[in-house]
C-alpha cells in the first residue's frame, strides 16, 4: 500500500464537517475519546419516527478523526439506531481485517490506514459516538 495516509481527500473532509455545532437539547448524546492520541468526538442526535432527524457534533480530533466525522455527518440523517450500530460494527471489523468494506459512502478513503492500527481508534470515534447517542435517544422515546 503506497497511498499516503493523509491525502487531499482526507484533508478536504477534515476541513468541511457538516453539522459541526452541538444540539441545544438532544435526545441522545455521547462523547468518545481515543486513549492513544486524545482525539474526542461528541455526537448529539434527535430521533423522529425511529430515525435520526437532527445531529450536532463537536469534533476535536486528528485529520483522520475529522474526516471520519465528516463522512458520518454527511450521511447520518434518516438512519436508524440499528443501522448506526451496524455501520459502527462493520467499520470496526473492516479496520481489523475481519470484514469487507462497510456499506457507508466513501469509507474506502481510509484504505491507506488499514495497516496503521494506531489510527483506527480515531477513525472509529464518530461512528461509536453516533451509535451510542442514537441508542440513548431511542431509549428516551420508547
Amino acid at each position: 500500500m503506497n497511498a499516503p495516509l493523509y491525502n487531499t481527500e482526507i484533508l478536504r473532509l477534515a476541513a468541511s464537517i457538516p453539522h459541526h455545532e452541538r444540539l441545544a437539547d438532544p435526545m441522545g448524546s455521547s462523547e468518545k475519546r481515543s486513549p492513544i492520541c486524545g482525539s474526542r468526538v461528541t455526537v448529539d442526535v434527535d430521533l423522529a419516527d425511529g430515525r435520526v432527524s437532527a445531529v450536532g457534533m463537536l469534533v476535536r480530533a486528528c485529520a483522520l478523526g475529522q474526516a471520519s466525522s465528516s463522512l458520518l455527518a454527511a450521511n447520518i440523517l434518516g438512519k436508524t439506531p440499528a443501522e448506526l450500530a451496524a455501520a459502527r460494527d462493520a467499520l470496526t471489523a473492516w479496520l481489523a481485517g475481519a470484514g469487507p468494506l462497510p456499506d457507508w459512502p466513501d469509507l474506502d478513503i481510509f484504505t491507506p490506514a488499514l495497516t496503521v492500527t494506531a489510527r483506527h481508534p480515531s477513525i472509529r470515534l464518530a461512528f461509536e459516538a453516533a451509535a451510542e447517542a442514537a441508542a440513548i435517544a431511542a431509549g428516551t422515546t420508547a
